[in-house]
């Protein structure tokens, strides 16, 4: 076929590819035709791991601390043992840093030392299957462009129980590692600010993992990053920025910790789920100290736990966020906090049963106005009702109703809160009390206060 055929047929071959796109176009905007989202049928267990670390830059024994010189290397150790196999060090110091991609079980019987010397990340556990116990891993780094640690996990079904991790900037680092065991360590940061000090526990994409009976202290954060199902249990976290930190990680629950002086105690940011239950979190000061904290967070459960000494026990922003979700509140005890509860938005979704409100200054601050109806309130100890209990069923013969008067001035103005509890903001408060200038707002109403206060809640109040 010549060219001139060629050219005379290509406006006739142009306009038939149009049509079969457009066409096709047009069947792909029904429903019937749609394929599946992107990823929808994928089983993410089984994907392959995706390695997303820094470079980790290699020191010569010279640029390390002198006192890891004529130490013996525990990599010779590692290397030598067949996999699969038990090594149990003799007692002593030796240098690292170590790289094991081999399943072991390594026993140091609480008398073994690993030392990196302050330079790289210590121990590097590169595989599935593995055991570290008793073991103690110091000296790292204080990098945080190549995120310097004690502990690399970078494998799943790992057992790390009964080490200590002091000196390090971070702690123990999971990076895509599931379903680990991490039981009975104890971990410490450097001696460095607060805000330049490593994360004691860092999870990241890291699911169904379980971490009991850990001791953290004097670490900047532990936090969990798109991580889901891992659970946090009997774990005491002291004297650092965030106890746990959760952010677009679902499911995950904490139950039994005690979290002491820390500037916040749980925060959920951005997560779906997730269980708070059972913990003492207490003595989360300063200006920003909160024990426990959503932000755009979704069907969250908090309860039976003890909040005190706080300056903000439960503080609340756009959650639940997720349409038709929740957040519920039950069977906490709040007392002797600044402010017991703060709502800071007027989305409503909130529910609270069965609580105890008892010695603190403000117990709950709602923003907003005529938004004391979205939230649900019922069967919770007030120790300022003011009301009866002619019957003697326990329960107020009237509801406890909580009104907003000149505290609405720094409700709606923040700086002002430096002032709430001046003399002048108590005086304000008094006249407005008793000749009100201004109609004050309803923050809650409780249907069935509970007249007593129980030594414990168990069960839900019915009407």
């Amino acid at each position: 076929m010549n060219l001139k055929r060629w050219l005379a047929l290509l406006p006739a071959l142009l306009l038939g590819v149009s049509s079969l796109l457009i066409a096709r176009t047009t069947d792909r905007n029904t429903e019937e035709d749609k394929p599946p989202g992107f990823g929808s049928t994928a089983d993410m267990s089984t994907a392959p791991r995706v390695d997303v670390d820094r470079p980790k830059p290699t020191f010569p024994l010279y640029q390390r601390d002198k006192r890891v010189h004529g130490l013996q290397p525990f990599q010779e150790l590692v290397d030598a043992a067949p996999a699969g196999s038990t090594l149990r060090p003799p007692p002593g110091s030796y240098s690292g840093p170590v790289v094991m991609t081999k399943p072991l079980i390594i026993d140091g019987g609480g008398k073994v030392t690993i030392d990196a010397g302050d330079r790289g990340t210590v121990f590097s556990l590169e595989t599935s299957d593995a055991v570290l116990r008793g073991l103690r891993l110091t000296g790292s780094g204080d990098s945080h462009d190549t995120d310097d640690s004690c502990l690399d996990v970078r494998g799943s079904r790992n057992r790390i129980e009964n080490v200590v991790i002091d000196n390090c900037l971070f702690g123990i680092d999971l990076k895509q590692a599931n379903d680990n065991i991490l039981k009975g360590n104890k971990v410490s940061s450097k001696q460095r600010d607060l805000g330049i000090r490593g994360d004691g526990l860092r999870l990241w994409y890291s699911h169904r993992n379980l971490i009991e009976g850990n001791q953290i202290v004097d670490s900047r954060d532990s936090v969990a990053w798109y991580s889901n199902d891992n659970v946090y249990r009997g774990n005491v976290g002291m004297r650092s920025r965030y106890s746990i930190h959760f952010m677009f990680a679902n499911n995950n629950l904490i139950e039994d910790n005690r979290f002491y002086d820390n500037s916040v105690g749980v925060y959920f940011m951005y997560t779906e789920g997730g269980i708070l239950r059972n913990n003492l979190i207490s003595h989360a000061t300063g200006a920003a100290g909160m024990a426990v904290g959503l932000k755009e967070a979704s069907n969250t459960v908090i309860e039976g736990n003890e909040i005190i000494y706080c300056a903000v026990g439960i503080g609340s922003d756009l959650s639940p966020f997720q349409p038709d979700s929740k957040i519920w509140v039950r069977n906490n005890r709040l007392a002797y906090n600044g402010i017991a509860v703060k709502l800071s938005s007027e989305l409503g979704g909130n529910v609270f049963n069965d609580n105890i409100f008892e010695g603190n200054l403000t117990n709950v601050v709602q923003a907003g106005r005529g938004t004391s109806g979205l939230n649900q309130w019922q069967g919770n100890y007030w120790d300022d009702y003011q009301g009866f209990d002619r019957d003697g069923n326990g329960i107020g013969d009237t509801p406890f109703e909580l009104y907003a008067y000149a505290d609405r001035i720094w409700i709606e103005m923040p700086p002002a809160r430096f002032f709430k509890n001046a003399p002048v903001m108590e005086l304000l408060d008094f006249l407005e009390r008793l000749a009100p200038f201004s109609s004050p707002e309803m923050t809650l109403k409780d249907e069935q206060p509970r007249f007593v206060k129980p030594t414990s809640i168990k069960s839900k109040v019915t009407g």
